[in-house]
């Protein structure tokens, strides 16, 4: 049987049977904790290929789909796109995604301040077999809806929330759960999604390192009268990165695109307190009027930014994913699409262990996982990371440097390609969701 996408379906749609405080006893194959966008869609890869899962989430997904916007939005590599295309879920979700047709990257600000050299990725520079959107900008609100609907159809998915895990135990043979109101389950492994406070890697004890960069994020949604043509710009400022990537218009034709503004930690408390004027004031001062008049709507949000990088991905009957395992600066939008490679590459060892009849818990199977993820997660971690040290800063010799950088990288078309069809998510050993096959 089949979905009207015509991805396969494991069952008809069900929604969780509420929790009761009985002691009531579920057994399932994988349990996730964390139903974020990440927790969500491995729930979803492992469910539509036959596996009984569970996930537990702290938040009510009816106050998540009903908040208005929070002015987050997500960079959705052609990767993660092709992923959750093969898991029936990008077309809920592609009427709210606009395409990324061209990505315009410059050091300094604009008029007399702007560098003479910049980088200019365009979607016309791919060969025939990638020809197409670089990515997609998508609302996470969009995302959660997409991801709560096709979840709600797979019977082999069961999503406990509000709930929280009361207690946890990881022994030799399988984990088991109970649950703040008493409901017990056991499973073969357990996942973390739960985000960079992971409960479950902290009481596993793998070490972490982190480091907290003197910087914040702001966030917004702007509002400008021209159109961005799919354009996504990104300045390099002495503070740090500042983006603004094209969102779909509004339904009265309103021009939109999503600020990512990163600025010296010190300075942030002022910037958020300033007048809606004074605001895009300033805004206008570091991204010129290429768009037109800019009008912030929505309000401002601000957190601030750090590094954060798991000595280790599994542990006994135990396997980390997305924020739980990583943390890295939003420099190149990638923290969602390594996350979502994490579960591409999690679901398909998990699925053929299953159709060979392995425990999904093992050792063996775990750290294929660990194996699996581990050059990609580090080369991601070591480039934003090195990139966000370049380039916030105003040192002549390092600005010289990486001008010139740009340029070369700007002039040298098989050069420009890897590093395109990098930041797509298709360069390396690809899981089969990625490559937008099925499980």
């Amino acid at each position: 049987m089949t979905q009207d996408d015509g991805t396969p379906q494991s069952g008809g749609p069900r929604a969780a049977e509420p929790l009761v405080s009985n002691g009531k006893f579920r057994e399932t194959e994988v349990l996730i904790v964390g139903g974020g966008m990440v927790g969500l869609t491995l729930g979803i890869a492992l469910a539509s290929a036959g596996l009984r899962s569970t996930i537990v989430d702290r938040a009510d997904p009816a106050r998540l789909t009903t908040a208005p916007h929070d002015g987050r939005s997500s960079a959705i590599a052609r990767g993660s796109q092709q992923a959750l295309a093969a898991l029936g879920i990008w077309h809920r979700m592609a009427d709210g995604a606009q395409p990324i047709m061209d990505i315009r990257v410059s050091d300094g600000q604009v008029g007399r301040n702007a560098a003479p050299f910049f980088l200019h990725y365009a979607q016309d520079d791919l060969d025939a077999g990638t020809a197409g959107p670089l990515g997609y900008i998508v609302e996470n609100r969009v995302t959660r809806e997409a991801l709560y609907a096709r979840a709600a159809q797979l019977r082999d998915l069961t999503l406990l929330a509000p709930a929280a895990i009361a207690a946890l135990d990881r022994n030799p043979g399988a984990v088991e759960a109970e649950l703040d109101d008493g409901t017990r389950l056991k499973a073969q492994v357990v996942v973390a999604a739960e985000g960079r406070m992971s409960k479950l890697r902290q009481a596993a004890g793998i070490k972490i390192t982190t480091w907290d960069y003197p910087q914040c994020g702001i966030v917004a949604t702007i509002h400008h009268d021209r159109p961005h043509n799919g354009v996504a710009y990104e300045h390099f400022l002495p503070a740090g990165p500042f983006a603004m990537l094209p969102m779909t218009d509004t339904a009265d034709g309103q021009h939109r695109s999503s600020l990512v503004w990163t600025e010296r930690r010190d300075l942030v408390p002022a910037m958020m307190k300033l007048s809606d004027k004074d605001f895009t004031t300033e805004l206008t001062r570091r991204f010129g009027t290429s768009l037109g008049t800019l009008r912030e709507v929505g309000g401002r949000w601000s957190y601030p930014l750090s590094l954060l990088h798991a000595e280790r991905i599994v542990d006994r009957r135990l396997a980390l994913v997305g924020d739980a395992a990583h943390g890295i600066h939003p420099i190149s939008g990638q923290g969602l699409n390594l996350g979502l490679r994490d579960v591409a590459a999690l679901a398909e060892t998990l699925v053929d262990a299953r159709r060979l009849g392995l425990d999904l818990g093992g050792g063996e199977v775990l750290a294929g996982y660990a194996r699996w993820r581990r050059f990609d997660n580090m080369a991601l971690i070591a480039v934003t990371d090195g990139l966000n040290r370049l380039f916030s800063n105003d040192v002549a010799p390092l600005r010289m440097v990486r001008d010139l950088g740009l340029a070369a990288v700007n002039q040298m078309p098989p050069l420009k390609r890897f590093f395109m069809r990098h930041a797509m998510g298709l360069v390396g050993d690809l899981p089969r969701l990625v490559k937008g096959e099925a499980l």
